[in-house]
This record gives structure tokens, C-alpha cells and sequence, in this order.
């Protein structure tokens, strides 16, 4: 059974990314646990002072949330009733990535789907700073789901890799489990510099061929262009579904979210964005 964390600040762009979770596991014993972690500089005087007298700060900041989580698993439960769908509600207060790894942990957590943005939506905004700060400090699998993304099923898989990094299987089962469940095509990425080959990028195509032998797979490589431009270019021509990648550097990490500024093309209102981490 898998445990399937979902955090959710009740915004449009949170509730379309528990619905793509729905949909993207559907016919698996799955538990979600919808998350939910409040700070008290959320809440004006007014909020408080509308509790009742005999109400603790704490309790009168929750009791809400508590109302819509609650709402929210009815809502589901009348949605997929014949899915093997389990649903806890955590509600919690403190610092949002501290909440997150907390509960990973008690949890058991498989992996985390989450929307790209907060409650605002700003349209610059390509990774909301809380989905940012979960991948880069969070070590579960993470599923991103882009502002407005539509569920469909990830026929088409690129799996990116950044130039200074090579082909290893650790930490790989997130992606090898999305292909078998979905029958995917993959579509395997190196991002370079130029266009030398050397013994290392020899070895890790010998490698991939091996692994990846049982799975439809091409072989890609774009060079000496910026890294979101590469992966935005590449999901637009290949019509993919969605993108995978390891953080591993973060290098990686800030060539790929912060994207070209000549371009000013961004990567994250196009398809869900599969994070996994390696050592």
C-alpha cells in the first residue's frame, strides 16, 4: 500500500493537484493523507477574537481547517467510491517544511504530490516558495503539478538528465513505477555543454540501454542550451506528459527553476514534474 501525501492551503491550483493524485493512482491501495499546516501570522485580531471565550488560540486557528478537511474527504470518498482509497486529514502548525518532514516520517510517506504555486496564483510565479522549499529539502519523491494542468495519463515520459550528471539507479523506483503502471514511453534527456561524447556518456548509455531494455525508450541530447529552455523546448515538439528528473546539485536545481533570462521562457506551467533525490 502506498501513503501519499497531499498538501493542500485550499486553493484552486492544491485541489487540482489531489485530483491528478487521485487520478494518476487509480486501482492501488493507496492512503492519502491530506495535509494541512497553519501559522499563526495568517490570523488578524479579528479571526481570534471571534472564537469563543473558552477557546484556546490554537484550537480556534484549526477548528476551521479541521471543518474543511474534513469536507474535502467527504467530497473525495463520493468521488471514487470504488477505488481502494484510504483518507487521513493532518492538520498541524508550525513551519511548513518542518511540518512536511515530520510527517514523512510518522507517516511512512511514498512520495508527496503537491501544485506548483500557493493560494496567490501569481502568474510569475513558476514554483511557489513552499513546493520549492519541499524539494530541495524534503528527501521523498515529489510530484509537481503545474497551475491548471488537467490530469492525463503520462504516455510520454522525458527523463532529463543535467550535464554533470550521470545515469544511476538509486532512488529510480518512483519513475520505473509511473511506466510499468502507465505503460509509458520514456524519452531520455542529456542536457550539454557541447557536443563531445566521452568514456563516461559512452558508459551511461550502455547502461540505460540495459536498464531501460523491457521499456519503449529513445535516446536525446540537446546542447549548449539553457537548461528550462532545453526541457520546455523538448516537452512542446515530443508532446510529453511528463517530466522526471534527480536533484542532485544545485546547480541543476537553479538553472532549471530560475530558467534563461534571455529566453524568458519558463518550464513550470507545462506538465507535472516528477523530483527524485540522490545522494
Amino acid at each position: 500500500m502506498k501513503n501519499i501525501l497531499l498538501p493542500t492551503d485550499f486553493s484552486d491550483n492544491a485541489r487540482n493537484a489531489i485530483h491528478y493524485a487521485l487520478e494518476f493512482f487509480k486501482n492501488e491501495l493507496c492512503t492519502f493523507h491530506i495535509f494541512n499546516v497553519q501559522k499563526a501570522s495568517h490570523y488578524t485580531t479579528d479571526d481570534l477574537m471571534a472564537a469563543p471565550a473558552n477557546t484556546t488560540i490554537h484550537q480556534s486557528v484549526i477548528s476551521d481547517v479541521k471543518k474543511k478537511l474534513t469536507q474535502m474527504v467527504e467530497e473525495l470518498t463520493d468521488q471514487y467510491p470504488d477505488e481502494n482509497y484510504t483518507f487521513n486529514t493532518i492538520t498541524d502548525y508550525d513551519v511548513f517544511t518542518d511540518a512536511i518532514r515530520q510527517t514523512v516520517k510518522s507517516k511512512n510517506i511514498d512520495i508527496i504530490v503537491m501544485g506548483t504555486n500557493g493560494a496567490t496564483g501569481a502568474s510569475e510565479v513558476v514554483f511557489g516558495s513552499n513546493t520549492l522549499n519541499v524539494i530541495r529539502k524534503i528527501d521523498c519523491p515529489i510530484i509537481a503539478i503545474p497551475q491548471g494542468c488537467k490530469y492525463k495519463d503520462p504516455k510520454t515520459i522525458l527523463y532529463a538528465i543535467d550535464y554533470w550528471d550521470h545515469f544511476n539507479t538509486e532512488g529510480i523506483e518512483p519513475l520505473m513505477d509511473t511506466i510499468i503502471k502507465h505503460k509509458s514511453s520514456l524519452r531520455v534527456l542529456k542536457i550539454k555543454e557541447d557536443d563531445t561524447i566521452t568514456v563516461a556518456d559512452f558508459d551511461d548509455k550502455k547502461h540505460m540501454k540495459e536498464f531501460f531494455k523491457e521499456i519503449n525508450h529513445t535516446f536525446h541530447s540537446i546542447i549548449n542550451v539553457p537548461t528550462a529552455l532545453a526541457i520546455n523546448s523538448f516537452v512542446q515538439i515530443m508532446d510529453v506528459d511528463m517530466t522526471a528528473m534527480f536533484i542532485k546539485r544545485e546547480t541543476f536545481l537553479d538553472r532549471f527553476f530560475k530558467g534563461s533570462e534571455t529566453s524568458k521562457i519558463s518550464y513550470g506551467t507545462r506538465v507535472p514534474l516528477l523530483i527524485m533525490h540522490s545522494q
